[in-house]
């Protein structure tokens, strides 16, 4: 096995001689051994970045590290100018290195470093630069102090908040956040553009609830600077006028931009209008590139990933809303900074021979070519005859030795440039093999065989194989000599074996090595097991004889029902059989007999059938005690695989009850050492078991012996056997997104455990996006089980996916799971009602809230009766999320009450909405508003007003029902009278001032019908018809539930004209008309109705009227009330 481990390798680096032999190129085989003695020109192994960004806090190390025979020497420049090491204390190269150390612990400026710096590695054959090093040191600088007005904005109008950060290195990261650091929310109307400022595509009122602060978050430093904070004010209109896009950025309808090949392309629209324009992407005379376009920023913008010159062309946005729609067109150009078409590669050659440096490269503009040897320009360099520069190519011809050197390519161009070193050595190396000497080929006889031969030597060797010492090189169509090296025999016969000689040629000398090949005769079975049917107890033989060769070691193993037999007290395994004594139903099945050697092996099979026999019966003897079974022991563990290994054990003594099983247990020692877990169960027949492994895994393996009495004490363990590592081949399961906090989402999963984590370092992709949005994921690495999501919208779905990835790669791709982030407390209720049908019940309605903000768990009332100033205690109703109804039980017919209504999330109860019932008509208590003394009319008219409160959870009405009841009397008097009914229900029947009020009032009904019959018998003339159908028109008015209240305030009454100025006279100033339900209702603080009579009345009195009613008893009396 070693030595053919050893042919393996020597294989592939023969192979690898042979394919630069072709193109007329040596390479130095891998042996550190030749290595080390071959001279080699310096090679640069590790350097700093071309832009390298360092923090001002930490000492700095500029990296060059180089390699060649003898160890390279170092040297540095700095802004072109040899940099003298020594002289600065502060600065130091490391041991065999040329990373150069700037230790600022005694002092210093980071600053006075900055510059452009460039490694050199030379020893006695060439020199190697490194790249030009641009050296900065990270910037933080501060946000300049400002003062922003306050911003005031129509409602609707599009608006812009400027950023500006402060120039950073490396730039800052610009995010939006409020002054308490709440972030801002955005979406398709508001949301940041590529330079930081924040755009609103249309203003709401709601925009004015918060303040805008841009934040710039700084790399090296850690630390978040914070502009002053930006305050709306927003000017509400009536209603907010719908309008076509316009972009805000960029301006006009066409635009230019330039990218680089190879980085990403982000082109930006950003558009206003109301509603919010939506945007739409295209490319002119083509589509978008489906495998490396992104939409980012609500479809804002348009990534292309790695652009290259076919991405050139016209884009354009579309924004539009169903107002319109207008485009902006973006040119794009694709120029390059150069790239490698062929990269210079290390040349080596011997003495004499011709080669060529190739160095081509393209670029937008095309770069330049320029050829330096040992860091200097070509053209200053002395002649070397041997050496013709063309163009992008150098061509060696009959090279001597001495005329190694390191030549660098640099191709450049406005964009950027491109530095390689690749060396020329001259080498003239003796012919030398590689293989370990004398080697022993064994092969079995008619199979194919390759004897290898690796060699190396500058020039590069010739190589002939000779058998026994013959003169004459092999031929024939047996042989089949490669280039490489190897001789391949077809078939191997008896007269091949013999001692092979390899032997290697240059002009240095040569080398040679010999093979020795043994053919060896294969190994049969020459009499196999044949199916036998026995009876059981009965003595049974299965043969199994074998030839073999004599020199090779025979292993003859024989296998039950395909798994390893163990041979008990009850069978014995004789050379050329196996015999099996008193035989049981058990030893039923197949038998198979495996030969091998170490070359090759061979196996027979056959079946054993195994009768019952009926027997008298017999007397019976004591039964010996039964016990558990002892523990298995000597456990092996044999023919290793990546993913499998087989277990042999030998049982212990069954203690009187037949072994029924085994249970093979295994233990790791990376997740959970010392823990055993079950890995199979085997049935009690077997002592071997082929085990079934995952990757990655330091197994240790014990078994236990199980009978009907109990299980054994575990064996004690094998051997450890770690399996080679692979990429995982599950994700992990129960992965769920849920918010812990309202701008938060929390992703979880079930971490994969030792068998499945199948290599080092498992990790964990966890992606995230909200769903149904055609934005890029979002992804961390994470070794944990949970990540926390922040900065998210209230209870939004989003799309997850948690991948398993190992240092050998990641597993398949995930199941995409649904989450949502986290919930709020929920907004009021979209409505909420209250009827009261009777005055025994309350019936109350609501709807759910308009933003629930989750996943609503049910409504909280709160209600209390009061009576005036009197108020109840406060009682709870708890309800199910899908109940929206509730009645109520009245405790008594006269309180009111007054209720709170919430809805509840998990988060916990949102805003009340507070309603309080209406008054039952029973419970009012009228209040005489006015009354008058008429002179015209010849009914009494009594009007009852009730004003009754609806609430919504924005508006809340008053509907005013009116109950008006006529009555014919004697031609005396009308009176007229309207009640306001008041929330503060008071029993005044029994007050004084009431009873006497009463009796004032029906002496003034008495005065009055004596009057009016005095002045009717006087014989005076009324229009009595004319008033009769006022009032029959306002009965209908009343009868009619439709009627609006209000709109008596546009008619005119009947009987009445208009004066020249426009005003509206009656024809009797003491009509009933003026005092009636035609006014406008008003309420008082408390919500009661106050009549328009009072009003007017009032006016009148004030104006001063001039009529013989303003003496008159009566009116002076009322007046006094």
């Amino acid at each position: 096995m070693v030595m053919q481990q050893y042919l393996l390798t020597y294989t592939g680096v023969v192979f690898a001689l042979y394919l630069h032999h072709i193109i007329r190129a040596i390479e130095v085989p891998l042996d550190p051994n030749i290595q080390n003695e071959l001279p080699q020109p310096p090679t640069i192994t590790k350097q700093s970045v071309k832009d390298y960004i360092v923090d001002p806090r930490d000492n700095i190390f500029i990296d060059c590290e180089a390699k060649g025979n003898p160890i390279p020497t170092f040297s540095w420049t700095r802004n072109g100018k040899f940099f003298n090491v020594a002289k600065d204390p502060k600065v130091s190269m490391q041991r065999r290195s040329g990373t150069l150390v700037i230790d600022f612990r005694g002092g210093g400026r980071p600053e006075d470093y900055e510059g452009e710096y460039q490694c050199s590695a030379r020893n006695e054959y060439g020199t190697a630069l490194s790249s030009k090093i641009l050296l900065q040191v990270s910037r933080s600088p501060l946000w300049p102090k400002e003062h922003l007005d306050l911003v005031e904005i129509d409602e609707g109008s599009p608006l812009t908040l400027k950023c500006n950060p402060p120039p950073g290195l490396p730039p800052p990261v610009v995010f939006w956040m409020s002054s308490s650091m709440e972030p801002i929310h955005q979406d398709k109307r508001v949301s940041q553009g590529q330079n930081g400022d924040l755009y609103f595509s249309n203003v709401m009122l709601q925009d004015a609830q918060t303040d805008y602060s841009c934040n710039a978050r700084f790399h090296f430093t850690h630390t978040i600077q914070q502009k002053n904070p930006y305050t709306l004010k927003i000017q509400t209109t009536r209603g907010v006028m719908e309008t076509t896009p316009s972009f805000m950025y960029p301006y006009g309808t066409s635009s230019n931009q330039i990218v680089l090949r190879g980085v990403d392309l982000l082109l930006e629209c950003i558009a206003s209008g109301v509603p919010a324009p939506d945007i739409m992407w295209h490319k002119k005379g083509g589509e978008l590139p489906t495998d490396k376009t992104k939409l980012e920023n609500f479809n804002k913008a348009l990534r292309i990933t790695n652009v290259s010159e076919e991405d050139s062309g016209e884009y354009f946005c579309l924004a539009s809303n169903k107002m319109g729609s207008i485009r902006h067109t973006i040119s794009v150009r694709v120029k390059a900074a150069p790239y490698w078409l062929d990269e210079p590669q290390n040349l080596i050659l011997a003495p004499a021979e011709d080669g060529r440096l190739v160095c081509r490269a393209n670029g937008n503009p095309k770069p330049t070519i320029q050829w330096l040897v040992n860091g200097e320009p070509i053209e200053s360099a002395p002649p070397n005859p041997s050496r013709e520069v063309a163009g992008d190519t150098i061509v060696f011809r009959d090279t001597q030795i001495g005329s190694s050197a390191v030549y660098q390519c640099n191709a450049s161009n406005e964009h950027g440039y491109l530095l390689a070193n690749a060396f020329v050595s001259v080498l003239d190396v003796p012919p030398r093999i590689l293989a370990p000497r004398n080697q022993l080929i064994k092969v079995i006889q008619y199979n194919r065989t390759r004897l290898d031969c690796p060699f190396f030597g500058s020039p590069i060797p010739t190589l002939r194989w000779f058998k026994n010492g013959q003169g004459s090189a092999l031929d024939g169509e047996n042989y089949q000599r490669h280039e490489n090296g190897s001789l391949e025999i077809n078939m191997a016969r008896k007269e091949d074996q013999g001692i092979y000689t390899c032997v290697a040629t240059n002009i240095l000398g040569k080398a040679e090595n010999q093979v020795r090949l043994e053919i060896k005769d294969p190994t049969r079975i020459v009499r196999g097991p044949e199916d036998l049917i026995v009876k059981r107890g009965s003595l049974v033989r299965l043969d199994c004889r074998i030839k073999h060769d004599s020199t090779l070691k025979l292993t003859v193993t024989w296998l039950k029902d395909d798994t390893p037999l163990y041979i008990g007290n009850r069978m014995k395994k004789e050379d050329d059989g196996l015999i099996i004594y008193g035989v049981a139903e058990k030893d039923q099945g197949d038998y198979t007999c495996v030969a091998s050697t170490e070359l090759d092996k061979d196996s027979a099979k056959a079946f054993l059938t195994v009768l019952a026999v009926v027997s008298a019966p017999t007397n019976r003897m004591t039964a010996l005690p039964k016990e558990r079974p002892e523990r298995p022991r000597d456990l092996e563990l044999t023919d290793l695989a990546e993913r499998s290994v087989r277990l042999t054990w030998i049982p212990g003594d069954d203690n009187n009850s037949p072994i029924t099983d085994y249970v093979v247990q295994f233990e790791e020692d990376k997740f959970q050492p010392g823990l055993w877990h079950n890995h199979s169960r085997y049935p009690g027949s077997v002592n071997s078991a082929v085990l079934r492994l995952s990757p990655y895994v330091n197994y240790q393996f014990r078994v236990i012996a199980v009978n009907e009495v109990g299980s054994s004490l575990p064996s004690l363990p094998s051997e450890r056997y770690h399996t080679i590592g692979a990429s995982p081949e599950i994700n992990p399961t129960g992965v769920q997104g849920a918010g812990t906090q309202k701008n938060n989402m929390e992703i979880t999963w079930t971490p994969l455990n030792a068998t499945q984590a199948y290599g080092p370092n498992l990790r964990y992709i966890v992606k995230w996006r909200q769903r149904e949005s055609r934005e890029s994921w979002s992804n961390e690495t994470v070794r944990t089980t949970r990540h926390v999501v922040w900065n998210t919208p209230i209870y939004v779905p989003y799309e997850i996916k948690v991948q398993a990835e190992n240092d050998f790669g990641r597993a398949p791709e995930p199941d995409v799971i649904i989450g949502y982030s986290g919930e709020d407390l929920p907004s009021v209720p979209r409505y909420f009602r209250i009827r009261q049908p009777n005055l025994e019940t309350i019936t109350l309605e609501w709807g759910h809230p308009e933003h629930p903000n989750g996943i609503i768990t049910g409504y909280n009332l709160r209600y209390q009766a009061f009576n005036g100033t009197k108020t109840g205690r406060t009682l709870v109703e708890t309800f199910s999320p899908n109940q929206t109804r509730f009645t109520l039980q009245r405790t008594d017919p006269i309180s009111r009450y007054r209720f709170f209504l919430r809805a509840r999330t998990q988060v916990g109860d949102g805003e009340s909405i507070v309603e309080e019932s209406p008054a039952p008509l029973n419970e009012a208590t009228p209040t005489p508003a006015a009354t008058s003394l008429p002179t015209t009319t010849v009914s009494l008219t009594s009007t009852t007003t009730i004003a009754t409160t609806t609430t919504t959870a924005a508006t809340t009405t008053t509907t005013v029902a009116s109950t008006t009841t006529t009555t014919e009397s004697a031609p005396t008097a009308t009176i007229k009278q309207d009640f306001a009914y008041t929330k503060n229900h008071v029993d005044i029947a029994t007050q004084g001032w009431f009873i006497g009020l009463m009796c004032a009032i029906a002496l003034l009904v008495l005065i009055l019908l004596i009057v009016c019959f005095i002045k009717r018998s006087r014989g005076g003339k009324y229009p009595v018809r004319e008033k009769v159908e006022v009032l029959d028109h306002e009965d209908h008015k009343v009868d009619d539930p439709s009627f609006d209240y209000s709109d008596e305030d546009n008619k005119e009454p009947p009987g009445s004209h208009t004066s020249l100025d426009g005003t509206i006279k009656q024809e009797s100033d003491d009509s009933l008309v003026d005092y009636g339900e035609g006014g406008e209702g008003q309420f008082n603080e408390d919500g009661s109705f106050i009549g328009q009579y009072t009003v007017k009345k009032d006016k009148e009195e004030t104006e001063g009227n001039e009529s013989s009613e303003a003496t008159s008893p009566v009116n002076a009396i009322y007046s006094l009330a």
